[in-house]
């Protein structure tokens, strides 16, 4: 440093132990760094050593020095860190000079590592009882965050956004270890919305006398979306399509149609659903209710046909509830399932799905050409009504008019829904769970109802794991457990005799558990991630209208975590895609092994007509590239199922997995050696 010292921004003083750091800072850099001494004279304090800081390396330079660059500052600057005795004594030796310091507040961790970050009340971050900049609490954070393991960039955005929000590192800190400060953890508030629909009175209703009987002494009158779709040619035999949220009474749209025409001779009931937990729920509730009436109700589910049996089965009743596969198996072995007046596709969003989305719309189509050739074979029937129901659906236009139906949408959500978000590894998980289950089982409506809850995971172990670690009283609830169990668990829940139950995602579609709240343990469903609509959907569990003031969801979410090794996202990623993200299309599009299958399906079903069946579903099949794979594969012969490929259209084998089957069995493998080896090539899916 020379005689003549250049004019400088900022002289930055800042107490470290028995001396005082010196930075000289210009245009935002820091030009200079040293280190004063002050000894004491006759005149007052005076610079006494000064050295120059280099890394690690001191430089001595001339006590005077630090005058010069103090004269030829723009501004002096104390460090509101420094001691009183030590501002004062800076103060003096300035005075000396005839120099004018101000005290400013600023970061000690910057100070101490020779920066100067003046902080204010707006940038300011509590931390250890004292305040620092923004940039050292960023890194203090992460720093945590490296404790704790890897952090996507989504999952540290969100807590570096929650630290400058709260200004306090310590309850971002606390926030890892499965604190719930629910300043914290709560990312937004799904509002409570109801359209203005007049609500259209269940006595100007034209149905069959018992159902009119049954409404009018149930109902004043239709909710909005019903009263929507009876207005719309409901009752008039109009196709539609259904989009609400739950529990906002769509089932009973169905039901209005279906229970009419069955009543009326018009042809029976067919209401489908994805799942048998489901199937079984539906089964006992229309059974219950319209017994009464006179109707027969019957089930048939993907299990009638692998045991064979068939026995509880009754295709002459009026009203068959079943599950996608086991209706499209009733056609596919040509059941003959009588005049169908009315089918009701639950959860169409289905179609969207990879693995089962060609399925369902392989059998919409397969079920439209049963009721027509019915219809031209008869003069009293004339073909079914279909209504498709679905919560959430990102292209419902576009899904109407595919389906050749009138899109009735509804958008109203009963009560509103606050949205949590934590970080949590798989053992904290639980606590936070045993304590949230305890809080909102604590808690009363003001309709008189305890919160109870429904924690989602993804596998029926886990389902038992957390059940038993939950202090309240709970149940784990999913499809391998027997009917008996289940409907036990559903009552003890609706009687408000247990405080949670715990079931896996794959049960989330209609299961009816009037809870109040939502608890995420993972984001998976099995071995895949969540869609938005199946997160939509599940979420929309908490609060009902008529138990609850309002919902609450919590996700659970382990950062850098996935499931399985074919996922490619972490939990903390998806996490944040869900909560931000908007509903997917139905979109289908099938490779050869999908368009095989439901091509050899509709061969079987309608033989030579199969193109047509094909050409009517939603994904786009090439029908001559298919039936050319299917001749290759020895599934036809002509435009005839072989026995084999009767078989594998029986038993909704995909191409891969009978070619994995009939390998086995040409090397003489044992049978349950043939069944683990589709087992190891499901898991590696």
């Amino acid at each position: 440093m020379s005689q003549q010292v250049a004019r400088v921004g900022t002289l930055f003083l800042h107490e470290a132990r028995d001396n005082y750091q010196v930075v000289v800072m210009q245009d935002g850099d820091r030009v200079f760094r040293g280190q004063l001494d002050v000894k004491e004279t006759s005149a007052g304090p005076r610079p006494g050593k000064f050295k120059k800081k280099q890394g690690s390396t001191e430089e001595p330079r001339r006590p005077e020095e630090f005058v010069e660059l103090a004269r030829n500052a723009d501004r002096i600057r104390i460090s509101q860190q420094t001691s009183p005795t030590g501002r004062n004594e800076l103060q003096e030796l300035l005075d000396g000079y005839q120099l004018e310091a101000l005290v400013v507040r600023t970061c000690r961790l910057c100070a101490r590592n020779g920066r100067y970050s003046p902080i204010t009340d707006e940038t300011a971050i509590a931390t250890d009882h004292e305040y620092i900049c923004p940039d050292c609490a960023t890194r203090e954070l992460e720093r945590e965050l490296s404790y704790k393991g890897e952090f996507t960039a989504a999952a540290q955005e969100r807590l570096e956004d929650l630290l400058f929000e709260v200004q306090d590192l310590e309850r971002i800190v606390n926030l890892l270890s499965g604190q719930l400060d629910p300043e914290l953890t709560k990312f937004d508030e799904i509002s409570a919305t109801v359209e203005d629909v007049d609500p259209y009175p269940t006595s100007d209703l034209d149905l069959h006398p018992k159902l009119q009987s049954m409404l009018e002494d149930r109902f004043d009158s239709l909710l909005p979306v019903q009263s929507l779709s009876v207005r719309n040619g409901l009752l008039d035999g109009n196709d539609q399509l259904v989009v609400s949220a739950t529990a906002t009474g769509k089932t009973l749209v169905g039901e209005l149609a279906g229970i009419d025409r069955a009543l009326k001779g018009n042809g029976k009931l067919l209401f489908l659903v994805p799942l048998v937990a489901l199937a079984n729920q539906k089964h006992e509730d229309f059974t219950d209710r319209y017994s009464q009436l006179g109707l027969n109700v019957t089930i048939r589910v993907g299990a009638s046909r692998i045991s064979g049996s068939g026995s509880s089965f009754d295709p002459s009743a009026d009203v068959i509830v079943g599950t996608y596969e086991g209706i499209d198996h009733a056609l596919r072995t040509g059941k003959n399932l009588g005049d169908i007046g009315t089918v009701v596709i639950d959860e169409v969003h289905t179609l969207k799905e990879p693995e089962r989305g060609h399925r369902l719309d392989g059998l919409i189509s397969r079920l439209k050409y049963y009721a027509e050739r019915r219809s031209a074979r008869s003069d009293g029937y004339d073909g079914a009504q279909w209504i498709y129901l679905s919560a959430t659906v990102g292209n419902p236009e576009w899904l109407a008019r595919q389906l050749e139906a009138t899109l009735i949408e509804f958008e109203e959500r009963p009560v509103p829904i606050d949205r949590h978000v934590t970080f949590a590894d798989a053992l904290e998980k639980t606590r936070i769970e045993n304590r949230l289950v305890k809080r909102e089982f604590d808690t009363k409506s003001s309709k008189g109802y305890r919160g109870q809850t429904i924690i989602f995971t993804n596998s029926r172990r886990r389902c038992h794991e957390i059940s038993r670690k939950l202090q309240y009283s709970s149940a784990p609830y999913h499809a391998g457990l027997d009917y008996k169990r289940r409907k036990q668990v559903e009552r003890q829940f609706a009687d408000q005799d247990l405080a949670a139950v715990v079931t896996t995602a794959a049960l989330a579609a209609g299961v009816d558990f009037p809870a109040s709240q939502v608890i995420f343990d993972t984001l998976a469903m099995g071995i895949e991630w969540l869609s938005v609509q199946e997160f939509s959907q599940m979420l929309g569990r908490a609060g009902r209208p008529d138990y609850h003031d309002r919902g609450t969801v919590y996700m659970l979410v382990e950062p850098d975590c996935s499931y399985h090794n074919s996922m490619e996202m972490t939990e903390d990623e998806v996490a944040f895609k869900l909560l931000k993200g908007e509903m997917e299309d139905v979109k289908n599009v099938y490779d050869d092994h999908a368009a095989g299958e439901e091509t050899l399906a509709n061969i079987v079903v309608a033989g030579k007509k199969a193109k047509r069946l094909n050409d009517r579903m939603l994904g786009e099949i090439d029908t001559t590239r298919a039936v050319g794979r299917l001749l290759e594969w020895e599934f036809i012969d002509g435009l005839a199922p072989t026995l084999l490929g009767r078989a594998v259209c029986r038993h909704f084998l995909a191409p891969d997995d009978a070619f994995r089957l009939l390998d086995g069995i040409r090397n003489g493998l044992d049978p349950y050696a043939i069944v683990a080896e589709q087992e190891l090539a499901d898991d590696d899916l």
